[in-house]
Formats: structure tokens, sequence, C-alpha cells
């Protein structure tokens, strides 16, 4: 990542990243369209503007040549990367900011940044690359002083095991980088959520992310080899195996803690060949219970695609150009070392079995020589709009959009997706009106079930964006949970979901949870108010 460039303070990732004057002005454009009042994109204040609580903490000059309370650190890492959170701060709103931020460079820098927080009780804010969108790397108002973590500068691969195909990596790496890395020695992770070029492999770890791959490997869960992770209470690392039957496991304990019991400092993580062969399909549905049908089909045969996506008619028209109020299944292969034209055919053939239709000719297949898959037409269309996310080009225009992701067993799924439209449609109805919009993709399917993704979005008044979309997010959240769904799927918990989550897991699982943080951090230093009460 740019190392020498300032991260942004108002959408993901750095300066450079940041939305253009063009891009801003045509999403205002559009935004104007839709809702018929004339906008202009807000202004963009500059950090010396922008108006912050002087810091409470002394840094001591032990720890001052990687610990900094300079304004533009404590800025950049006050807020994470979810919409509301960017539109407070370009309206300049910092009333929480970190009072200090630690770019420790090694182990050892940890440990002590880590012993002056718990000596002083500070609270302690794990950061990686800031894209949560789920309120989990917040200072929470009733903390007295409280230190972000950044590890961006812990951003090795320390040792690669081409035998077993695994690396060993400093949790501070960000994904583009560790590509670049491995890619001379012909293997990739192969794990690419949306917010890859932003986001590090500790927080992937410490989150749970889902990668774009529909099937298999979906969650960083599966890569996981070993964890090294630094808590009050001490290191806890666990042993690197391809598996184990030894009791509940060390890792599992840690993946997914968002931070409440230590900072992942490294992790061993399982790798392979990049992939040489691949295939792709768009099949179109006239009916979203047929497409529906037709992906459970093709994912309980275990051929494993890459790529198993549908989209319902408003969101295949919204982001990949498909008229007539057809769905859109977007089907992908890829493999190291295997033909891929046997498996799409496959696919293709249960689709169709299930009224889908697709020309031939858009079943496109890379026989190994590297021609593109998956780039023309609506699939085409669908990718460019997916990998093309770029947070803050709507912000203050009087446009509400956000998503919810969830998961359901199959049995239950149409059901499920029938209350949620009916429930959360009726609180868009009552909050926004008849503009608004609400969609559903499939972003990864299992045997046994599949994970909607529902985009939901409309115009409201500038300066109500917060009221209004709490009201729709506690519907959905609600209406998730009634329904027997996960409160989230690859998105976490952090601060946004953690009620609803409590509604989710077991009563005792909590008490376990708490017993596992007072062990480890016996003075609830570390993310409090994230998955758990302090």
């Amino acid at each position: 990542m740019k190392k020498d460039e300032r991260r942004s303070f108002w959408t993901w990732g750095h300066v450079s990243d940041e939305p253009s004057d063009d891009a801003r002005h045509a999403a205002t454009r559009a935004a104007s369209k839709r809702t018929g009042v004339e906008v202009t994109p807000p202004p963009i204040p500059g950090i010396e503007s922008i108006s912050l609580r002087s810091s409470r903490l002394a840094v001591p000059s032990s720890l001052s040549d990687f610990v900094t309370d300079a304004k533009v650190d404590r800025v950049t890492h006050t807020y994470g990367g979810h919409s509301l959170e960017l539109l407070k701060a370009i309206r300049g709103q910092f009333d929480e900011p970190p009072d200090a931020v630690a770019y420790p460079q090694s182990e050892n820098q940890l440990e002590q940044v880590l012993e002056w927080c718990v000596a002083n009780d500070i609270t302690v804010i794990p950061y990686g690359g800031g894209t949560s969108v789920v309120w989990g790397l917040n200072v929470p108002r009733d903390s007295e002083r409280a230190v972000s973590i950044d590890l961006e500068r812990m951003d090795k691969i320390l040792e690669v095991d081409e035998v077993s195909r695994a690396a060993h990596f400093q949790a501070g790496i960000y994904g583009p980088d560790l590509e670049t890395q491995l890619k001379p020695k012909g293997l990739t992770l192969r794990h690419y959520p949306q917010s890859f070029p932003w986001s590090t492999v500790g927080g992937w770890v410490a989150t749970r992310s889902g990668g774009h791959y529909a099937t298999n490997h979906t969650h960083i869960d599966d890569f996981v080899e070993s964890i090294r992770m630094l808590s009050p209470a001490g290191w806890y690392e666990s042993r690197r195996l391809p598996g184990s039957g030894a009791g509940p496991s060390p890792d599992r304990m840690v993946i997914g803690s968002e931070g409440t019991l230590g900072i992942i400092s490294s992790c061993w993580l399982r790798l392979q060949k990049r992939p040489k062969f691949r295939a792709s399909a768009g099949v179109r549905f006239s009916s979203w219970e047929d497409g529906t049908e037709a992906v459970r089909s093709i994912v309980q045969t275990k051929l494993h695609p890459a790529n198993l996506r549908i989209l319902d008619p408003v969101e295949s028209q919204l982001a990949a150009g498909v008229a007539d109020a057809q769905a859109l299944l977007i089907i992908g292969f890829e493999s190291a070392d295997i033909p891929q034209q046997f498996a799409i055919e496959q696919a293709v053939a249960i689709a169709r079995d299930h009224r889908g239709k697709v020309d031939d000719q858009d079943i496109v297949i890379d026989d190994g020589t590297g021609s593109a898959t998956g780039r023309g037409g609506s699939v085409g269309a669908w990718r460019n709009a997916f990998i093309g996310v770029n947070a803050g080009t709507q912000l203050g225009l009087g446009v509400l959009s956000d998503t919810f992701e969830t998961a359901i067993t199959w049995d239950r799924w149409a059901s499920f997706d029938e209350t949620i439209r009916t429930r959360v449609g009726t609180v868009l109805r009552e909050t926004i009106g008849e503009g608004a919009t609400l969609s559903c993709r499939f972003t990864h399917v299992y045997p046994d079930g599949p994970a909607p993704y529902y985009s939901f979005s409309g115009p409201v008044p500038i300066g109500g964006e917060q009221e209004i979309w709490r009201a729709i997010k506690n519907a959905a959240n609600e209406a998730v949970v009634d329904a027997g769904g996960t409160v989230t799927h690859h998105h976490a918990v952090g601060r946004m979901h953690k009620d609803a989550w409590e509604r989710q897991r077991p009563a005792l699982f909590g008490d376990m949870l708490r017993a596992l943080k007072l062990t480890l951090d016996p003075g609830s230093n570390f993310n409090p108010g994230v998955l758990i009460n302090p």
C-alpha cells in the first residue's frame, strides 16, 4: 500500500482512492434526477479546519518514535467505513477521536504500547484498514482515554512454505501487497473481500471476512492454519497444523473475536497455485424462484464454482443492465491444473433444466491461454459495478443506500425471503416512500443454504439520514433473526449487530465469551462494547 501517502478520513483507503470531483458531480446529477431536488456535492473539509478535542494522553518519550497524538493521525483513525460514519466525517463531526495512534513496527514495540495502555487503563482499539461497516473500531463514548493501534508497518510475509502451500503473514499486510509478494512464486491466497485493496490480513481474521468466491473457501476461516495474538494476559499462539480433532479449536477462539481479546500480530494462511483455466457464463431467468432453485441444484452437485451469484430482477437491472424483469445467474469456474469446460457445461445444463436461458456463444472458456472470461455482456457489467466500489461518491446528496446480509437453510429460504421483503419493505415505504428500492443477490452459497445480500436505497431529507437508516436497520435486524437467519454472514458484529447477535447466540455462549474475555483481557481494555458489554 501507499505508506508514504496520507490515509483518507472520508472514504476507504488513502487520498488517491478518494472519489474525484467528476465522480462526485456525476453522483450528484444522478441523485438530483432521482429525488427531484437539486443538490450540490458537500465540500470536503481540510483536516486543518476540523475541530478536534485535545488529546487526553501524554505519550511517553520511550514510545514517541511510533506513537503520536498528531491531529492528522487521530482524525484518520476516528471512523470506519460505514456510510453514516463517512457522512459525519465530511460534515466535520469528530466527537470521539482516539487520543493517540500507535504504529508499531515489531512485536517488541507492540508489547511496549500494550503494556503502557494496560498499566494506565487506556482503551485499546485494534485498527486494520479502517473499512469496518459495523462500528467495530470506534472509540466508545465512555472511554476516558483511547489509543488506536495500527499495524500497517508490520506488513511482511515472514516465510513461505511452498511444499505445504502456506505462508506466514504479518497482520498489517494489505491485500494487494500480499498478492504482489506471492505472485513470483506462482502462488495466491485467493481471498478477495470487497474491501480487498484497503483491508489487512489481521482485519480479515479478526472479523471472519468473506471473499468473492461463492463456494468452497468462502471465509477466511478456511485459510487459517495458525494465529499469533498478543493479549493483556500474554501471547497466544496456536500450533500450525493442517487440521486437528484435539478439543475446541484455539484458532476458532480468535477468528471473529473482532479485537476484543487482543491484537493479532501474525498468522499462517493456506495458499494455492495461481489459476490458469477459467470459464464463465451469465444465465437469465424470468422467475426469481426458478433461478434460486437452479443455484441450489448446482451447489449441491459439489462442482464448487468460484462464482455462483444470482441477482434478483431489481439488482440485475441496476447493477448489470438486464431488462425485462429477469434474474441473472453468474457462474464462474477456475483451476490451476484442470480445464474447466466440463464443469461449466454441467452447471449450465442444470441451469437450463430450471428454465434458465443462455446462448452458447455467451459461455466463455479460457483453456489456459489467458483469454478473458467474465468481462463481456451483463456479467462484465455486473463485475465492473461490483469491484468499482468507491465509498464517498453519494455522501450528503439526499440518497440513503445500505445493505444487510445473512444466511439461511434452503428449506426456509422461500419463506425467509418473503418475510424480509414484507417487513423491511413496509418500513422502507413508511420512512422513505414509494421511491425506495429493495433488492437481493446471493453472495455465497452452500449445499445447505444461501447467503442472501439485501440492498436498499431511496431519497431522504438531507440531515435525516441517521434516523431513517436506524429505523430500517432495526427492522432488518429483527426480521432476519426472527425468521431464523444470522444477523451477519460476513460483515462482522461490531457494535451495530451486537444486540441482535445476543438474540441469535445461545445464552450460555455469552457467559462463555465473557469468561474468555475476563481471562485474556481482565481490565476490558480491548474494544469494549464490541461483541459483549464491558
